[in-house]
């Protein structure tokens, strides 16, 4: 169990670091977007990169951020029962949701998306916009996000395990992992 621990923690460096990628891609859309509405306004003239550049840092947030949400436990939960109960109640309903659910979905997105992204990369699209950017780097944030997404639910699994066998501590409530 101390190995499968060990890649717990892995994954979850791993998760940190690309939740702070989606992090400053927020950031960089927000300033981008800022820009180009100050120098459309200004100067009247613009490109359509910096509108699609928008997307593509959008997309990098969405599928580089999910991983790090699930992680902190900061995901949309529409469960009543879920939340009247405690402790291990809330760790097998988790479980469940992870290894039936949240494993399987994300295995077939990684399969379906890494042929699309292939294609995307091999052909060298680029939008059909005037001054529009190669499309492949965006269509990578899919299988890139579904991956982590589906690393991170196994990490969850691996610490969800590690609280009922008594080797990882987690708090009494179980709402989030003790750092």
């Amino acid at each position: 169990m101390k190995a499968l621990l060990l890649l717990s923690r892995g994954i979850d460096w791993l998760t940190h670091k690309t939740g702070w990628i989606a992090a400053v891609a927020v950031i960089a859309s927000c300033l981008i977007s800022a820009g180009n509405a100050i120098i459309r306004f200004i100067f009247s003239n613009s490109s359509n990169a910096w509108l699609e550049i928008q997307w593509y840092l959008f997309a990098a947030c969405v599928m580089l951020g999910a991983a790090h949400v699930l992680k902190v436990n900061e995901h949309v939960r529409v469960d009543v029962i879920y939340g009247r109960l405690k402790g291990r109640g809330k760790v097998f309903i988790d479980l469940f949701g992870l290894v039936f659910f949240l494993l399987p979905v994300m295995t077939l997105m990684l399969w379906l998306s890494w042929p699309y992204f292939v294609g995307m990369y091999q052909s060298g699209e680029v939008s059909g916009n005037a001054g529009g950017l190669i499309r492949w780097p965006a269509v990578l944030m899919l299988p890139l996000g579904f991956g982590l997404v589906l690393l991170q639910g196994v990490s969850e699994i691996i610490k969800r395990v590690g609280w009922l066998l008594g080797v990882h501590d987690m708090d009494t409530t179980y709402e989030r992992p003790l750092q």
